[in-house]
């Protein structure tokens, strides 16, 4: 009987080592991350969109992508995160040693880019419906390492690629007015990742059905630093109905600039009826790289 007794508490006492062994971490742990490459987003240059000149993730976008090619161009990793994430503009890789590219990727669309090719990295269009993942302040950090036996970490700084036509209605918008589309061509919904330019000839499209907005922000990715866009600008009315519209030829564009492009949309003016663009240049001497233009 004894002898039970004894066997039945060693038993007891190795249950319970068990049990501690298997405990669980304290909720709110965050997970360490694992690999031998671990990258961090340092800092976004901001400047001239905000007023401040450097940012970290968080601050100005709501997605990242982080992308690792092999020296022949073949995606082999790939992370996606968003705005609320706990590794939020933090991610690790465990790579057999060789050379890669990286790419990374910050931006605020509602979806992610395609990545499978650095070289056309694609953002889709925005429809009238809402669907795809649209286009958005975006930055992008671009390089190749090499992988040892020693692990790395690396501390990113990435800079803006996109040019931003900011189109702003100084007049008052009629109450029959539903919906208002800006169509605008020059630039690309891709863009290369070693260049950070734009690599295909895209129409792309804003649709907006707040008739209280009077300021839309186009973003696109030029050929080349400096490029123009045609920019197609329509009302309609509830029933898919052409009210106004006005065609804007060579709208000049800069890459990490804002063309501001204002100017009274409505009034006095035919319904329907294209117009040819006539722009008067100024420079606003407190925002670097603001270029504002009257319509």
């Amino acid at each position: 009987m004894r002898n039970l007794h004894l066997l039945l508490s060693a038993l007891l006492a190795m249950l319970m080592m068990a049990c501690e062994k298997l405990a669980l971490p304290e909720e709110g742990d965050a997970p360490q991350p694992q690999g031998n490459l671990t990258l961090n987003i340092f800092q976004l240059e901001q400047t001239p969109f905000a007023a401040s000149t450097r940012a970290t993730a968080s601050d100005v976008c709501t997605r990242v992508n982080f992308g690792v090619y092999d020296m022949n161009g073949t995606r082999v990793k790939q992370t996606n995160q968003k705005l609320g994430d706990e590794d939020f503009g933090t991610a690790a890789f465990q790579l057999p040693e060789g050379t890669y590219q990286l790419v990374v990727v910050a931006h605020s669309s509602n979806g992610n880019p395609t990545m499978t090719n650095s070289e056309k990295i694609q953002f889709s269009n925005i429809t009238e419906k809402g669907n795809g993942t649209g286009y958005s302040d975006t930055f992008l950090y671009n390089t190749t390492v090499t992988i040892g036996s020693e692990a790395q970490t690396l501390s990113l700084t990435l800079h803006r690629i996109v040019a931003l036509c900011r189109f702003v209605i100084e007049d008052e918008i009629p109450a029959n007015v539903a919906k208002m589309r800006f169509q605008y061509k020059g630039g690309s919904g891709h863009f290369s990742a070693s260049t950070g330019l734009g690599v295909t000839k895209s129409t792309q499209t804003l649709f907006c059905t707040d008739r209280t907005q009077k300021q839309f922000d186009l973003y696109t990715f030029l050929h080349d630093t400096t490029g123009t866009i045609d920019l197609l600008a329509t009302a309609y009315d509830v029933s898919d109905n052409v009210l106004y519209e006005r065609d804007f030829k060579e709208i000049p564009m800069q890459q990490n600039q804002i063309t501001w492009f204002s100017g009274t949309f409505f009034t006095g003016d035919k319904p329907a009826a294209s117009q040819a663009f006539t722009a008067t240049l100024s420079i606003d001497e407190k925002w670097k790289g603001d270029v504002r233009l009257k319509y």
